[in-house]
């Protein structure tokens, strides 16, 4: 059994989450305007939009979805990207 304190114990948990955490959001968010990922989203996209007009959609309407699919897509990577840099 060990002979740390709980106390001990998280403090060194705590370090590991300071150091590594950081880092992983920065590479979260360098693969996720990596050139790959920008073909992939663009894949998606378009994708959405052609599953919208074949679902009926008018294609102002269609368009108007695949642009917030973007936009809720952007918001988020801003939001982690805001949150990194504030560590």
């Amino acid at each position: 059994m060990s002979d740390k304190t709980p106390a001990q114990t998280i403090g060194e948990m705590l370090d590991v989450v300071t150091e590594k955490l950081p880092r992983f959001f920065t590479d979260l968010v360098t693969s996720l305007y990596s050139e790959e990922a920008a073909t992939n989203m663009a894949k998606a996209v378009g994708a959405l939009y052609k599953e919208l007009i074949n679902a009926g959609f008018k294609p102002d309407d269609a368009l108007a979805m695949a642009k917030d699919y973007l936009n809720t897509y952007k918001s988020m990577l801003e939001s982690i990207k805001i949150n990194n840099n504030q560590k």
